[in-house]
């Protein structure tokens, strides 16, 4: 299928999900809405880097990712993620891969 590109060469779904549901995390980047995010318009900021939340589920996308359905609950609301966005609160070390 010429033309495709993936974020990756592995698909993450063949291994276990990086967070566990209730698990605690922080933003590693800034997210604006896509135009996927209800009652927002697109270019929207809807998460700041640091932002903390809890995972609240877990989801694929393109049978490829894992999607983490994070509530920030000081923002009153839960926005899908990627791993490589987010990093654990309550462990005391980054993410191997966190740069």
């Amino acid at each position: 299928m010429g033309g495709l590109s993936r974020d990756s060469d592995m698909v993450e779904i063949d291994r276990e999900p990086v967070f566990g549901y209730g698990q605690k995390v922080r933003s590693r980047k800034t997210v604006r809405n896509d135009g996927t995010f209800p009652g927002k318009e697109i270019g929207e900021i809807l998460v700041n880097k640091g932002d903390e939340g809890y995972v609240t589920s877990i989801g694929t996308f393109l049978q490829q990712f894992y999607i983490y359905g994070v509530d920030f609950y000081r923002l009153g609301y839960r926005v899908g993620m990627k791993a490589r966005e987010l990093d654990p609160v309550d462990a005391g070390t980054e993410r191997e891969d966190a740069a």
